[in-house]
């Protein structure tokens, strides 16, 4: 009898329980290893007027697909102080990890994105500013309805906020009434310079990107964010009538997205 007759006679001796627990270690091995080479790590960075608890939606499904999310807290009280409370969170990291931004979140992960930590970036209906440029003109290319409104007020020392009878139409027109009142009393104010911060340092340039277009948005017209995206090469994906709000009326959406970029890394 030859030795591969042998061997097979010998693989059907064995008990049906041992082949069971060899077949669940040998998948295990593969999810293991399928894991290795996913990015588990996320950090999450919110925009002018709004503060870490509109990534709530994002985050439960992020932690429940087994990711660790960090949530940035930014002051708002400078480019420079907001930069530096990312980096922050990036020093943190056990691993590498997916930076992700809103809004005017999207400038601060250009300037932060080249943390060695960050392997890619993620921009929600958010600027992305080259190096010499800043949000402010970058929004003169394609101005959005917020801009031609008298919606932002300013206090006597040059901080920004919404008008909150106006901020559910130019903010979060798909969010209920309720939810978008409790954002607009909540909102944090932001300096007035930090939009036209100069970007010193472009992540998106060295670094893969993608990024969400929200269709419907009020606050950056939706053209910037394609024209911003084109110009990156990044992965766009676009969210009808999504407002500005997206990463909080459409977490599913932007969940995905963000899991997409982790999965890249291979």
């Amino acid at each position: 009898m030859s030795k591969s007759m042998k061997a097979m006679r010998g693989a059907k001796r064995m008990p049906q329980s041992f082949c069971i627990v060899l077949g669940l270690l040998t998948c295990g091995a593969f999810s293991v290893q399928d894991q290795e080479h996913h990015i588990r790590n996320i950090v999450l960075v919110h925009g002018a007027w709004a503060d870490g608890s509109g990534w709530k939606g994002v985050y439960d499904i992020l932690v429940k697909d087994g990711y660790h999310v960090s949530i940035v807290q930014e002051p708002e009280t400078s480019f420079k102080d907001d930069v530096a409370a990312t980096k922050r969170a990036l020093d943190l990291q056990d691993g590498l990890c997916i930076l992700v931004g809103h809004s005017y979140g999207g400038a601060v992960i250009t300037e932060a994105g080249t943390h060695s930590s960050v392997f890619g970036l993620v921009y929600i209906a958010a600027h992305m500013p080259d190096v010499g440029e800043n949000e402010a003109d970058d929004g003169k290319r394609f101005p959005s309805d917020l801009s031609k409104s008298a919606a932002i007020k300013k206090t006597a020392d040059s901080f920004t906020y919404l008008d909150p009878a106006q901020f559910q139409a130019y903010f979060a027109a798909d969010l209920s009434a309720e939810q978008a009142a409790f954002m607009a009393q909540s909102q944090v104010l932001n300096f007035a310079d930090n939009f036209k911060a100069v970007i010193t340092a472009a992540a998106w340039r060295s670094k893969p990107s993608w990024a969400l277009v929200a269709a419907a948005d009020r606050a950056i017209n939706p053209d910037l964010e394609r024209w911003y995206a084109t110009r990156a090469n990044s992965h766009k994906v676009e969210v009808a009538g999504a407002s500005h709000a997206v990463y909080v009326s459409r977490p599913k959406e932007v969940a995905a997205l963000i899991e997409e970029a982790a999965s890249h890394a291979r």
